[in-house]
């Protein structure tokens, strides 16, 4: 595998904030991670804080008025832990900041993603098992 090609993929890594990513090309592979082996287990789900949306970013239609939790990043989303088992939140339910939201799968890596201000759960904007963009709309906390 070129080198360039795997600086590309510790500064993706970098940017991102996931802590592993393995590519395989044909017969080749590379693995690239932020901790040791013994630092970070490899079935341990990522968190990742949620970036607040711009601030003068205009509220999508549709959308309730609230702080909107937007998708750190391109993957699949999960509202649940595992399929049939209870959602991490609820329309309704007061959270805490860090409580767990959802999970959204990236390349085989899940990533939890928390609240980043604590409020009332006003509106769940993707249904389980949708693939989501980065900045995509996931919650309304009020």
């Amino acid at each position: 595998m070129d080198i360039r090609k795997i600086k590309k993929l510790i500064e993706v890594l970098v940017e991102s904030g996931v802590a592993e990513i393995e590519i395989h090309e044909g017969e080749e592979s590379v693995r690239v991670s932020r901790f040791g082996a013994a630092m970070a287990p490899a079935a341990a789900p990522q968190v990742l804080a949620v970036p607040a949306p711009p601030p003068d970013a205009a509220q999508e239609p549709g959308i309730p008025p609230g702080h909107v939790v937007t998708s750190p990043m391109v993957g699949t989303f999960y509202r649940a832990p595992s399929p049939g088992a209870k959602t991490f939140v609820d329309v309704g339910q007061r959270v805490a900041e860090r409580d767990v939201l959802c999970i959204i799968e990236a390349m085989k890596i899940l990533n939890q993603i928390e609240a980043d201000r604590a409020g009332v759960v006003k509106a769940a904007l993707v249904e389980n098992g949708q693939p989501v963009e980065f900045g995509q709309p996931l919650f309304v906390i009020d």
